[in-house]
């Protein structure tokens, strides 16, 4: 029987000596992965992340006396050698315990099996597909690094990427090279992040540890509304009347039960905060947003989340924070004051035809004559009170959260625009915050954001949410703890 590869013998003994799980973050963002990890011990060994700002924020975070860490790297231009080279991680297959991450889902576009298999096969196969190059890369440093176990994580579509479910494709191909693999689809609203935001998490690990692959239990209960159970059941198309001999690695999460905690809320997660009104005083112009005014905590927490966002082991903070900042909208501040929680843009577009009409009615009191239907200044008026958007094309652009629900899910689109979370306070009129995106997030307020306002909101939209990182490192370490308490992996699992 062959013998067990010495460099997991190597990795084992060291973490058996007391050595903390080294952790390779790739596409790392801003660390929100990195983050969950670090909180249950881990040691953040590297990261790979091309955005400028977002390297910044993981090096100032996890390697704040190391410059070199902050460097931002293109996956496509960097092999791994070269990464563990600079950054000083030793021998390659022996430099990381665990790789994590999750390539941009637009790099899944048609990559396929056989694919997959040319990543061992042939040197140059992104070449047949630059569309999947990004993910063919993540895991040909999955080959390089042989990490003892892999988190993968990413949008609920890769189980059904146009009639194609890549999480079972990429099972396929780890097994082939010696992992066992599961995956499954969690909500992060049910590990108490206060926002319902449903990801794919996929955990592979080395088949010479003899492990069991288990995912986080539920701590807290919602029921999701429709549009989060309809999109599970879009990504879950393709596993319908699949064999359940095994053959498949999805397995279901377990559900929440109404006995547990309650989801934490929009009004839980935020309403400890420094109030914002100071744009309806005309107190805020077009100036770049910068993160250097702090803002003092306006008394004691008032909620167990908002405790832990202050006292988060290694990122407390309790004088007040910096990045208590939101956009120059002018035309819009009182109308977001008009909404009721929940209103979307149909409703905010109502509102704003009343606001004119009222405006009209004010001119002519004012003035003696409104201006003339259709006219010049008819429209001007119009234009400086009723957004432009078409009602039947962009129904989900705006959404006022509701306080007693988490709020829905951040994107990415934050950097652009944060329309799609109006505060829920009416007295603020106002979208949310940097620091508010980041608790909403489950970003202790300690954790430091680098770059301007834009720039942060996109690196929090981007992010896994460091609560629900934290759930599945848990998981990740009882794998490791069940290794160590066996004197030597089983040499019986043949490996790849």
């Amino acid at each position: 029987m062959p013998s067990t590869d010495p460099s997991i013998l190597a990795r084992l003994e060291r973490l058996r000596q007391g050595g903390r799980p080294r952790v390779l973050d790739l596409f790392s963002g801003c660390g929100g992965l990195s983050l969950g990890f670090h909180a249950c011990g881990f040691e953040i060994a590297a990261a790979v992340e091309l955005d400028k700002d977002a390297a910044a924020s993981h090096c100032a975070n996890f390697h704040p006396d190391h410059p070199r860490h902050g460097r931002p790297r293109d996956i496509m231009n960097l092999t791994p050698q070269a990464l563990a080279t600079e950054l000083g991680l030793g021998p390659i297959n022996e430099a990381v315990d665990v790789l994590v991450g999750g390539p941009p889902c637009q790099a899944f576009a048609r990559v396929g099996r056989s694919k997959l298999r040319e990543v061992a096969e042939h040197p140059e196969a992104f070449r047949l597909d630059p569309r999947a190059r990004l993910y063919l890369e993540y895991l040909r440093y999955v080959q390089a690094f042989r990490p003892l176990v892999l988190m993968m994580e990413n949008v609920p579509d890769v189980l059904n990427h146009g009639g194609q479910n890549v999480a079972e494709e990429t099972r396929e191909f780890l097994e082939e090279i010696g992992y066992d693999v599961k995956y499954t689809l969690l909500n992060a609203a049910f590990y108490g992040v206060p926002q319902m935001r449903e990801r794919m998490v996929l955990i592979a690990v080395r088949r010479e540890l003899n492990a069991k692959i288990s995912f986080p239990e539920p701590t807290h209960h919602i029921e999701l509304p429709p549009g989060y159970a309809g999109s599970r059941q879009v990504a879950l198309k393709l596993l319908r009347g699949a064999p359940i001999d095994g053959a498949l690695g999805y397995v279901p999460a377990k559900p929440p039960h109404k006995e547990l905690t309650p989801a934490v809320t929009a009004a839980q997660a935020l309403s400890d905060l420094p109030l914002i009104t100071g744009h309806l005083r005309g107190e805020i112009g077009r100036s770049v947003r910068r993160f250097d005014r702090l803002e003092p905590y306006p008394g004691k927490p008032h909620t167990g989340y908002a405790k832990l966002m202050r006292t988060w082991p290694g990122f407390e903070n309790d004088e007040g924070i910096c990045d208590h900042v939101i956009r120059y909208l002018p035309r819009d501040w009182k109308l977001f004051g008009r909404l009721n929680p929940g209103d979307q843009y149909p409703e905010a577009h109502a509102a704003a035809v009343r606001m004119f009409d009222e405006a009209l009615v004010q001119e002519r009191v004012r003035t003696g004559a409104a201006p003339k239907t259709g006219s010049k200044a008819w429209h001007e008026l119009r234009a400086s009170i009723v957004p432009p958007y078409d009602t039947g094309k962009f129904p989900n652009k705006w959404r006022k959260m509701e306080p007693d629900l988490p709020a829905r899910t951040l994107m990415a689109h934050l950097g652009k625009d944060s329309y799609s979370h109006i505060h829920y306070d009416s007295a603020q009129s106002r979208t949310i915050s940097v620091r508010e995106a980041a608790r909403l997030q489950s970003f202790p307020d300690g954790f430091i954001f680098r770059g301007a306002m834009n720039a942060a909101f996109r690196q929090i939209g981007n992010a896994v949410p460091p609560l629900l990182s934290r759930a599945l490192a848990e998981e990740i370490g009882k794998i490791f703890a069940s290794a160590l308490r066996r004197d030597r992996p089983s040499p019986n699992r043949r490996a790849a």
